[in-house]
């Protein structure tokens, strides 16, 4: 036998059981049909071609019969297309959609990024309490997040999902930015409130200390970069992150406001995961415009074309990497606001 990470190699040929129940899970619309092959053509190239692990396309209409026969023939691993359900695409009934388009209206006023979109609102909604929960997606325990033009730098040749699967790691992401304020004015202060009726939420002191500089008074902004993710699924469907989950959705600030699904991920993963559950794939080169993850070692410039000069690492915008990596190992479960 020919073994890999003390698996049988023969478990990642196409088509076959894999040493993880794990699948690539891609929102992805019909239009970014070419993009979208420019990011297979990558992690194939880099990663899949080795390890063959199926991808899950989903959108919220059918996929055209060009985009099914060109995106399967990128790969021999296998390939799945879902539309996602009317209910986790549209407006819920407790939000006033009046109310939502002035609101989109005075943000296209402050110039923020997005403004106007509707379509970019369901996304953020979907992306933070619905894509775990689509049928082709419950038999799967890791997922990892990829989407159109992005562009993968390094070769990456071990199994990521086996990797943290192995270790009870249950989020892993590659950059770690701050949020632009003025898209989540209210989300800090609905999970306070959530924080303040749910006694023990709060798991780690470590990752509140990550998210906010006075005590979880006000948010600093820090978040996972969640265009990159590699993640639990149980972390997601766990009764506590659907709580919170819910507990956001029927504030409204999803489509009152314009809140993400990275900081959304990143706030539940810092408040209820040990440090030790999340890691920084500080190995894998990543590209999403305008941030690069570009490793640092002198060894990696064997596999990788990417300048680590260039590394988001370098930059303040996206100091929050370092701020988590100076945390100290998770051994509290208090928080001042518990």
């Amino acid at each position: 036998r020919v073994l890999r990470d003390g698996v049988d190699i023969e478990m990642y040929a196409p088509g076959a059981a894999k040493p993880v129940r794990a699948a690539f899970v891609v929102l992805v619309r019909n239009s970014e049909l070419s993009g979208m092959k420019q990011a297979m053509r990558q992690i194939e190239d880099r990663f899949n071609s080795k390890f063959n692990y199926p991808y899950v396309f989903l959108n919220d209409v059918p996929f055209t019969d060009d985009f099914v026969a060109e995106t399967t023939a990128m790969t021999r691993a296998n390939v799945s297309y879902g539309v996602i359900p009317t209910e986790h695409w549209s407006y819920p009934a407790w939000i006033n959609q009046t109310h939502a388009s002035e609101c989109r209206q005075s943000m296209e006023r402050q110039g923020v990024f997005y403004a106007l979109s509707e379509s970019y609102r369901h996304m953020c909604r979907f992306n933070s309490g619905f894509f775990f929960r689509h049928p082709l997606l419950s038999d799967i325990e890791y997922y990892w997040r990829i989407e159109p033009d992005v562009e993968y730098s390094c070769d990456i040749d071990y199994d990521p999902f086996l990797y943290m699967s192995r270790r009870g790691i249950k989020y892993g992401y590659t950059i770690a930015l701050h949020e632009y304020p003025e898209t989540i004015p209210t989300l800090w202060a609905t999970v306070k409130s959530l924080i303040a009726s749910r006694p023990g939420f709060v798991r780690h002191a470590n990752g509140m200390a990550w998210l906010s500089e006075d005590g979880g008074d006000t948010y600093n902004g820090c978040h996972f970069w969640s265009n990159f993710e590699i993640g639990s699924l149980d972390f997601f469907r766990s009764e506590e992150y659907l709580a919170y989950f819910d507990y956001l959705d029927q504030a409204g600030g999803f489509f009152y406001e314009r809140w993400g699904d990275a900081p959304v991920h990143a706030i539940a993963a810092a408040l209820l995961l040990k440090k030790e559950e999340i890691h920084w794939f500080e190995d894998i080169g990543y590209y999403h415009n305008p941030w690069t993850n570009c490793p640092q070692s002198p060894e990696s410039r064997l596999r990788c074309h990417c300048d680590p000069e260039k590394s988001a690492i370098h930059h303040y915008w996206a100091s929050c990497t370092q701020s988590w990596l100076a945390l100290p190992s998770s051994n509290s479960s208090q928080s001042a606001l518990n």
